[in-house]
């Protein structure tokens, strides 16, 4: 930390964290945060979305920094609307894992993120949106890996997300991360990726460090990124996982929870 600085960094997830269930940002945390920044802290966006599906929403609350994006796979210049880096999930490997959990659980409904500025999401006819994003439609497995992509997500009809999330954990959790991004929200990645790992490249690049960061956060996907940062806060809406690890639990996402911690830090 600097003196007369809680924390240099302020790390926020976005959906069911820093956006209102209404996907805004209300006015009293777009004051908390202006109070931070004007007292010398840098606001990051970390989302599981990939850049492609967080620049709509960048641009409907303003947001013009940097952020990491894709769990972390991309760390993203919204301002710019350039990418600095990107992280792909190598397709024989995703396939293999793909087939392994068909194999223990029968089939699956999955989608594919393509890796780029603008990759779209590849999603087979059973995969379920879980909210109005655009999609590509395609009919077979194999159309999912036709170009580079970033992540795979996968449903389950008969699973619960913490079911389906602990089976593709213990099934092919050698091959690929999984994590849980949201509810309908279980996704197959890189190995060793997190959000964590793209913050910490995010950091380094504006010469800040975990020790300087708060973390503000709702799903076992944030879990890393808690782990990483000096300060972690989960959202009173959080996944049992992060209640139960957070530094701090605050109000819930459409009770202004990012802003009440903010206004007592920074005033």
């Amino acid at each position: 930390m600097t003196a007369g600085l809680p924390y240099r960094l302020v790390a926020t997830d976005l959906d069911g964290t820093l956006l209102t269930p209404a996907e805004t940002v209300s006015p009293r945390t777009r004051a908390a945060l202006a109070a931070a920044t004007a007292a010398g802290a840098v606001h990051i966006v970390v989302t599981g979305r990939s850049a492609s599906w967080s620049r709509p929403v960048f641009d409907a609350i303003g947001y013009t920094g940097l952020a990491v994006c894709g769990q972390g796979a991309q760390v993203y210049d919204a301002g710019a609307h350039k990418l600095l880096t990107s992280m792909t999930l190598d397709r024989r490997v995703a396939a293999l894992a793909l087939a392994k959990l068909e194999a223990e659980l029968g089939p699956l409904a999955a989608a594919a993120s393509q890796d780029g500025l603008d990759g779209a999401v590849l999603a087979l006819p059973s995969y379920r949106l879980v909210s109005e994003l655009p999609v590509t439609r395609v009919e077979t497995t194999a159309e999912l890996f036709t170009e580079p992509i970033s992540k795979l997500y996968i449903q389950h009809q008969g699973l619960t997300d913490d079911q389906l999330a602990d089976t593709a954990h213990r099934v092919v959790g050698d091959l690929v991360g999984v994590t849980l991004a949201g509810p309908g929200i279980v996704e197959l990645l890189p190995l060793g990726l997190s959000k964590a790992a793209g913050l910490a490249i995010a950091a380094r690049r504006l010469g800040l460090r975990a020790g300087d960061t708060i973390a503000f956060g709702d799903m076992p996907n944030d879990l890393p990124m808690f782990q990483w940062a000096a300060h972690s806060v989960a959202m009173g809406n959080a996944h049992g996982e992060l209640l139960a690890v957070a530094d701090e639990v605050t109000a819930s996402n459409a009770e202004d929870g990012v802003a009440l911690v903010l206004e007592r830090l920074y005033g």
